[in-house]
């Protein structure tokens, strides 16, 4: 089970120098159930996920190289590409990820959860400007369809 939140950020007075980072692509399969395919680094997976925004099922299946490869075209050039900076914050991991290609400029920040509850009593730091944990435009497998328009 996956349980996370998800914010836009404004980094305006943070450095991300400081910070490791992976480089991740990823194409998505089907859209209901999500099954995605992930290259991080030189690690490559394939996940499903299952319904939900707050939390949710989800598996992660190792593939080789050549498997990701072959599924990657699967995905009908629909890929998004991201740094994703690991943030220490209190007891828990922001993951923060930096898009690039097509969703250069949109910046989400992530954190998982061991439960609901944890998750609503999370004291986001200052730079987290709204949560859109609940808004499924900023779901990876919808992204792939371009920025979210903001209303």
């Amino acid at each position: 089970m996956e349980i996370e939140r998800k914010f836009l950020v404004d980094l305006t007075n943070v450095s991300l120098t400081n910070y490791e980072f992976r480089t991740l692509e990823q194409g998505y399969l089907c859209r209901e159930p999500v099954v995605r395919v992930r290259r991080e680094d030189d690690n490559f997976y394939m996940t499903y996920k299952g319904k939900g925004l707050l939390s949710r099922e989800e598996y992660n299946l190792p593939l080789t190289k050549e498997g990701y490869e072959h599924l990657k075209k699967k995905s009908d050039g629909n890929l998004i590409t991201k740094r994703r900076y690991l943030i220490p914050y209190l007891s828990y991991t922001i993951e923060l990820d930096v898009f690039e290609g097509a969703l250069e400029g949109l910046i989400l920040a992530e954190v998982e959860f061991a439960s609901e509850e944890e998750a609503h009593a999370f004291p986001a730091p200052d730079w987290f400007i709204t949560d859109v944990t609940l808004d499924c435009r900023y779901q990876n497998v919808n992204l792939i369809d371009g920025l979210p328009q903001i209303s």
